[in-house]
């Protein structure tokens, strides 16, 4: 099978997939997706989140309990967020759990293991919809560290 000349950027993995594994030359295969496989700066990729959303970082921030200014230095890309810090974005932004391992793919971090008893309690927050605060307390009632440490809910 020839690979397809494509300009398409949300071409499904599977076909990528398909395509490289059929591809007879691997150069061809990079100049045909090149785009698609071009993964945005975490910072840029917060930004188009709120586009796409129609979001403005300062309500993400604030719904993640993330420090404001901390939070504007992510969206700006002059600081590396930690993996806790991708998560409290996830739940500012009231992501899916599949939304949020893709963030913290594109953040370069692990993703969420339900073998990891904090993980899997982070991983039930996202399926049921919980906000920061219930996931805090989640974490609080089983003995598990908080995210972002010394967190604290504002009234």
């Amino acid at each position: 099978m020839e690979v397809v000349q494509t300009a398409e950027k949300n071409i499904r993995t599977s076909a990528m997939l398909r395509n490289l594994a059929e591809t007879p030359d691997f150069d061809s295969f990079v100049d045909n997706y090149e785009n698609a496989m071009e993964e945005p700066t975490f910072s840029v990729h917060l930004s188009r989140l709120c586009e796409k959303n129609c979001l403005v970082p300062e309500r993400i921030i604030r719904a993640a309990q993330i420090d404001r200014t901390y939070g504007h230095q992510l969206f700006n890309g002059t600081r590396k967020p930690s993996r806790d810090k991708v998560i409290q974005l996830a739940f500012g932004f009231a992501m899916t759990v599949d939304e949020c391992q893709h963030l913290l793919r594109v953040a370069g971090k692990n993703p969420l293991y339900p073998k990891i008893k904090r993980d899997a309690a982070v991983l039930f927050c996202l399926s049921k919809g919980m906000i920061v605060l219930e996931k805090q307390n989640l974490l609080e009632s089983m003995g598990l560290t908080l995210l972002g440490g010394n967190w604290q809910h504002e009234e």
